[in-house]
């Protein structure tokens, strides 16, 4: 098994790089000049996959955190109450950010984004 490599100059990682010229591996720093022939041709790549029940979902208990932005000035659709906790991030499947609001009433927890 491979280990992670740093610079010897200024202690950032070093990554695998092709000398084609050569033909051998290096390990170069993406800071400043430095490369080193690698000891092993071997490198590893590691991909991971996400499923899309493993990405980060919205929970009702973002209603109660005090940390977050609050407002008055839309109602929920579900319960009508008029406050709610409001935060952007990326929608799944599209780009850019999106509003997401939830409703700070504790037996609701409604969430919806505009």
């Amino acid at each position: 098994m491979s280990t992670m490599k740093f610079c010897r100059e200024c202690n950032n990682i070093l990554y695998p790089k092709e000398d084609r010229e050569q033909k051998v591996l290096l390990y170069a720093c993406r800071n400043c000049d430095h490369q080193e022939v690698a000891d092993d041709n071997c490198v590893y790549r590691n991909v991971v996959h996400h499923s899309a029940g493993e990405f980060t979902q919205v929970l009702q208990d973002v209603a109660g955190d005090p940390t977050l932005p609050r407002t008055k000035s839309v109602r929920c659709a579900v319960c009508g109450h008029g406050e709610a906790v409001f935060f952007q991030a990326t929608a799944r499947g599209e780009e850019g950010m999106t509003l997401f609001f939830v409703c700070c009433n504790p037996s609701c927890g409604h969430r919806w984004r505009e």
